[in-house]
């Protein structure tokens, strides 16, 4: 799965920040799913599904993951492994590795990543910007392709909300920082 030794500190919850890197499925000796969050100081393994705790981090900001889901169909028209921005005004937009109610899916932060390279037929490695590197069982051109419609999310929701705050700052309650 990594390059790197993940912590074995359980958290009975965890909440998805600016400085969330990745939000990881992995399985016990058992099968039962777990999550490892990678932080960029530490990392947390999380007795949930991941699509379970990017569903609660939307929700702390007033959404769904399947509300999130909407917006990127309205935006940009992606249906199928739709990135989402689960707090737009902090930067956090998600993408996932497959479906999200498959149980192997992960999902990875688009801000942290530096680079990424084909490992072989079904795996790439994320190099993340702080040096830390992960194997995820995903092909590259999948990988390629996830990172790019994030990025043209990512644009056009920013795009977005800029024109509203140019053109109807006067009007907005109070506005973004």
């Amino acid at each position: 799965m990594s390059n790197m030794e993940f912590n074995d500190f359980y958290s009975p919850t965890h909440e998805v920040t600016p400085l969330t890197m990745a939000v990881l499925a992995q399985f016990d000796m058992d099968g039962n799913s777990r999550t490892c969050v990678l932080e960029e100081q530490t990392d947390y393994t999380v007795l949930v599904s991941s699509s379970k705790i990017i569903d609660n981090a939307c929700k702390y900001f007033g959404a769904s993951l399947r509300g999130r889901q909407d917006g990127t169909r309205d935006i940009c028209g992606l249906t199928h492994k739709a990135p989402i921005a689960v707090d737009p005004s902090s930067g956090m937009y998600f993408f996932p590795t497959t479906s999200p109610a498959n149980p192997k899916c992960s999902w990875i932060a688009h801000s942290h990543i530096d680079q990424v390279s084909k490992v072989d037929q079904n795996e790439t490695e994320i190099l993340f910007k702080n040096g830390r590197r992960i194997t995820i069982p995903v092909s590259y051109g999948s990988m390629l392709n996830q990172i790019q419609r994030t990025a043209q999310f990512r644009y056009l929701l920013d795009n977005r909300i800029k024109y509203l705050l140019k053109q109807n700052g006067e009007m907005v309650a109070e506005p973004f920082a």
